[in-house]
């Protein structure tokens, strides 16, 4: 009787995460998922190739593959809905915690029907935001649904929370912001200031190392801002400015704006996914991220590890990750002159691009470190796993 009792007293939690794709796995997640991995049984289900790629940040991690559409697909979604279906009255998890709109839907649907006790949703940007008419709704139901489903949802800002709540969509007894915001915060040991990292840069991409660079970071599509950014990039009449891309080009934004910058070709850069993006970050003088929507802006918090001020949109998420005048400028978004005159201010004033640089880094150090947003996860999940 006595090693019965053992027996269940050491059996760990079941804790199922469903999340759409790896790429959001190896962004945010792997912190949070080495230590809560100590404490529980982990699985997560996942988009992935390679079923083993977690196996070499040495976690104790089962992965269960699922072939999740990024857009709606009617036969793929229900596909998956059944799998997780089956999966869970296999496996009984205790707690299934779903990240990203896709999975939100589908796990936590999943999850209720099968009647798991705690069911959390992480909320990271609406993609409905900027949407009109029908569309809108119909994404709004769905994150409505979502919301209604689960027994908890975590919002990775603050402004953003207030915006789900005003719309109707959470409650503010349901839901929560880990300290000042972010998924993940930032890791201060790799994100830092690099001597090294700038010059290798600016070798690299040809730039002069007395040269002043903006660098956008992150994929190139439409909801970006990146043709404004262009545009307010082609304004600038200086040799001694250099604008960086960093990230996949989803739509030909490549060539459109290479087009809007043809009296200025070589002064722009242009360089796919990379899997250091610290390297490049450490390599300019500002990040410049004009985008229409954003859950939190993770890569502004990134940027300021580095030492680097932001410019950026006057928009819920971003709010949150810049204090106007203080770690960075906020501009109206789709607004081409405010953006032109923002990074014409810092070209002409490194001196105070860089003192902006430094109160966003110790922000960061303050407010976003890594640790401290894992800090909040385990504690969230030894809370509520008590009742």
């Amino acid at each position: 009787m006595h090693l019965n009792m053992q027996k269940i007293m050491n059996k760990k939690f079941k804790v199922f995460f469903v999340i759409t794709s790896e790429v959001t796995i190896n962004a945010f997640l792997l912190n949070h998922l080495k230590v809560l991995s100590k404490k529980y049984d982990i699985t997560v289900i996942t988009h992935c190739n390679n079923p083993s790629f977690l196996k070499k940040q040495k976690l104790d991690i089962k992965i269960v593959s699922l072939n999740f559409s990024r857009k709606i697909n009617v036969f793929i979604d229900f596909f998956c809905l059944i799998k997780l279906l089956l999966f869970f009255i296999k496996h009984k998890p205790h707690l299934v915690h779903s990240i990203t709109p896709k999975a939100g839907f589908l796990g936590m649907l999943a999850a209720f029907s099968m009647n798991i006790p705690f069911r959390i949703h992480t909320f990271t940007g609406q993609v409905w935001a900027n949407k009109n008419g029908i569309k809108r709704y119909f994404f709004i139901f769905f994150d409505y649904l979502i919301a209604r489903v689960s027994t908890f949802n975590l919002v990775d800002s603050h402004s953003q929370r207030d915006f789900l709540i005003q719309q109707g969509v959470l409650s503010k007894n349901k839901s929560l912001v880990f300290g000042a915001g972010s998924i993940s915060g930032v890791d201060l040991k790799r994100f830092k200031p690099s001597r090294y990292y700038y010059n290798m840069i600016r070798k690299e991409l040809l730039i002069p190392r007395t040269a002043f660079v903006f660098i956008y970071l992150g994929r190139l599509n439409q909801e970006k801002g990146l043709l404004d950014l262009a545009e307010a990039f082609a304004k600038i009449n200086s040799k001694k400015s250099f604008l960086i891309f960093v990230g996949p080009d989803e739509k030909d934004f490549v060539g459109r704006i290479k087009e809007i910058n043809s009296h200025k070709a070589e002064q722009i850069k242009f360089v796919n996914f990379t899997n250091i993006p610290e390297k490049y970050l450490a390599g300019s003088n500002v990040l410049v991220l004009p985008s229409y929507r954003e859950g939190f802006g993770n890569v502004i918090i990134e940027a300021a590890a580095v030492g680097l001020p932001a410019i950026a949109s006057k928009i819920y998420g971003i709010s949150d990750a810049i204090i106007h005048n203080k770690t960075g400028l906020l501009h109206p978004v789709k607004n081409v002159n405010v953006i032109y005159e923002e990074m014409q201010y810092f070209l002409n004033n490194p001196h105070i691009a860089k003192k902006i640089g430094k109160a966003a880094r110790s922000r960061v150090h303050n407010e976003f470190n890594a640790h401290r947003i894992t800090k909040f996860w385990t504690q969230f999940y030894s809370h509520i796993l008590k009742k």
